[in-house]
Order: structure tokens, then C-alpha cells, then sequence
């Protein structure tokens, strides 16, 4: 009987620090998540193709996210996935799967860790989108 009882208090504690780790890691989501600015602004998208070449896009908007600018502007081409969509063509270049490449989404210079979809944008902001080859 002593036994049941001990691992009855063994779940019971493990489940206690499980429902605890939940809530710090949804407190760190909550806390550190992207918001979206509504309103007007003004953003200016960079596409560098393959060849190097560079083309500026500015864009006055509405829009809360760097994905629906890029669609509504019938800028990008691409497919809707788990993410949002996954952008394969851009000023009208495809990427080639086959080739290993693929659109890769900067801001100001650095890496996004979010899709088009789910980048909020400000205004004054500066987004590239650069076909990179390699995975």
C-alpha cells in the first residue's frame, strides 16, 4: 500500500512540474512574441536575384504582415504551408528546387526566423529578398 502511495505522489509532482514548465514557456511565448502594427506605413523591400542584380520596391500599406504586402503587390508567387506560404518565385524568378535554391527573407540585413506571414512589419522598415542557393 506504501508503494501505491509513493508513486501515486511521483505523478502527482511530475505532473505538477509539467503543468509549470507549460506556463513559464507560454509566459516566454506571450512575452517575447512579435505584435502587429496597425495603420498606415511605408516599407521598402530589396530583391536581389541570382545574377546579383538589385531591384528596390517601396510600398505604402495598410497591411500588418510582410506576407500580405508581398501578395497583394503580386510581388511573390509561392504555396500555402503549415506556416504561412513559402515563397518559390519573386519579381518574377523561380527558384529551382532542383538547384537547392530558395528565397530567403532578410530585415535590415539579417535572417528572419518567421515566415512572410507571420513577420509584423513597421513603419520604415526594410526587408530583402535574396535567392539563395544551398540548404
Amino acid at each position: 500500500m506504501k508503494t501505491e502511495a509513493k508513486n501515486g505522489k511521483k505523478i502527482l509532482i511530475a505532473l505538477i512540474v509539467l503543468l509549470v514548465m507549460i506556463a513559464v514557456f507560454f509566459g516566454i511565448y506571450q512575452f517575447t512574441k512579435q505584435t502587429a502594427i496597425t495603420g498606415a506605413k511605408t516599407i521598402t523591400v530589396d530583391v536581389i536575384h541570382k545574377d546579383g542584380s538589385l531591384k528596390t520596391f517601396e510600398y505604402h500599406t495598410d497591411c500588418e504582415y510582410l506576407g500580405e504586402v508581398l501578395i497583394d503587390e503580386e510581388l511573390v508567387l509561392g504555396e500555402e504551408g503549415p506556416y504561412g506560404i513559402f515563397i518559390t518565385s519573386v519579381d518574377n524568378e523561380t527558384a529551382d528546387d532542383s538547384n537547392q535554391e530558395w528565397w530567403c527573407i532578410t530585415k535590415n540585413n539579417e535572417q528572419l526566423n518567421t515566415s512572410a506571414d507571420q513577420t509584423p512589419i513597421a513603419d520604415g522598415e526594410k526587408y530583402e529578398l535574396t535567392l539563395t542557393v544551398g540548404y
